[in-house]
């Protein structure tokens, strides 16, 4: 239980990010060790109770994390479930991920956040968020910090049993949920494997099975993948993040299977639009689509964006 004293400080703290400032480093490391606190008494599979809205990768576009407050309310009066990729790529990784950590501590059964293929220190030293960090901070302390919380985050949710939400996609060496929950998360992301192919894996439209995915990482799964492992683990529906969709979101698999892209405009020229899912007390699914915030004071640069995005 939070003193008053420290619920102001980190509403204080809350404030000042909310306006796009960093916190200083030694703010940095306290909160990723209160914040490192609560995920190690979550499981790997979070339960979360509906109503809840969805949210996928993020990529440290921090006006477009507060337009998704805009549109879909603010806390504590929505509960959200975000699905990872919270840094690399966008100009503001460090304020968004203490945005959402600070969200986590002071609304932690209100906030839940899982790891995403980025939130692990082989990606994220080479996309972007490293060298946000050293130039923010002038040393990579704030870096370690951040991504030794990364070890922490769950690799899933379940939303009142029925929608398994995550990163990535399915493993082929995982049948059941009960199988996820005995994996040992605490670790950088594997190479292969099930924990890799969690955050990795994408769903295949066309081709039944299993097959290599394309990104080196992971595998594709089609249809008949996904109506077996819903089929044998009693659930309705996949929801999950990791790819550009210029939508926003995209159903596959007879709507088994739907992709929640909450990045608009990603690396600010892709053009795409955004979205978040709505789950109401029902069990029913409503799509919020978004376009870029207006306000950004984003930096006029001009990044080649690579043909493939991780």
């Amino acid at each position: 239980m939070r003193t008053r004293s420290e619920i102001s400080n980190l509403d204080k703290q809350i404030e000042q990010l909310m306006k796009c400032k960093p916190l200083t480093e030694t703010e940095v490391k306290a909160l990723c060790e209160k914040v490192r606190e609560i995920l190690s008494q979550e499981p790997n599979v979070v339960p979360v109770k509906k109503p809840v809205t969805v949210c996928g990768d993020i990529h440290g576009q921090f006006y477009d994390l507060l337009e998704i407050f805009e549109i879909g309310g603010k806390l504590p009066d929505t509960n959200y479930l975000f699905m990872g990729d919270y840094v690399d790529r966008g100009y503001h990784s460090v304020e968004t991920v203490s945005l959402i950590f600070a969200l986590k501590v002071r609304y932690k059964d209100r906030v839940t956040i899982l790891r995403g293929n980025h939130e692990n220190r082989d990606i994220n030293k080479i996309y972007g968020f490293y060298d946000e960090c050293f130039r923010k901070y002038g040393n990579e302390n704030a870096w370690k910090h951040f991504t030794d919380v990364f070890f922490y985050l769950p690799l899933s949710a379940l939303i009142d049993d029925q929608v398994f939400c995550l990163h990535g996609g399915l493993s082929p060496s995982i049948a059941s949920i009960d199988e996820i929950r005995t994996l040992n998360r605490i670790q950088d992301v594997p190479r292969d494997g099930p924990m890799c192919d969690l955050l990795w894996s994408d769903p295949e439209e066309n081709k039944a099975g299993w097959d290599v995915s394309p990104r080196g990482a992971g595998y594709t799964f089609g249809p008949d993948v996904t109506s077996k492992f819903l089929h044998d683990n009693k659930l309705k529906k996949v929801a999950r993040a990791h790819q550009l969709v210029m939508d926003g979101y995209n159903q596959n698999h007879e709507s088994r299977v739907v992709t929640i892209f909450s990045a608009p405009n990603y690396c600010y020229r892709c053009g795409n639009q955004a979205a978040i899912m709505e789950v109401d007390d029902n069990l029913e699914f409503n799509y919020l689509q978004y376009e870029p915030a207006q306000d950004r004071d984003e930096p006029h640069i001009t990044r080649r964006v690579p043909n493939y995005f991780l």
